[in-house]
């Protein structure tokens, strides 16, 4: 049996939740069930925000695997830090 759960929340997080699930081929009711599921299951609730790197951070590990692939990355072991330094720097 269906019932209905009325839930006051901010419009755009509404929005922006819905567009997700629909991205996901899901309607938005699944995905509430589902935590509300989750919720009963556990008997609390978790928080929390996936790690998902910046454009500048996906550049620079784009970059350092490139500089990987051609032999550019020297690991070391270095005898001072200023070889370490100048390897980082490329002399």
């Amino acid at each position: 049996m269906k019932t209905l759960l009325n839930v006051k929340v901010d419009k755009t997080i509404k929005d922006e939740a819905k567009k997700l699930a629909y991205e996901l081929g899901l309607p938005l009711s699944t995905v509430v069930n589902g935590y509300l599921r989750q919720f009963i299951r556990d008997r609390g609730i978790e928080f929390s925000a996936p790690l998902k790197p910046t454009p500048y951070l996906k550049k620079i590990i784009n970059q350092a695997e490139k500089d990987w692939q051609e032999g550019k990355n020297y690991l070391g072991p270095f005898n001072t830090a200023k070889d370490m330094i100048d390897s980082l720097e490329g002399r």
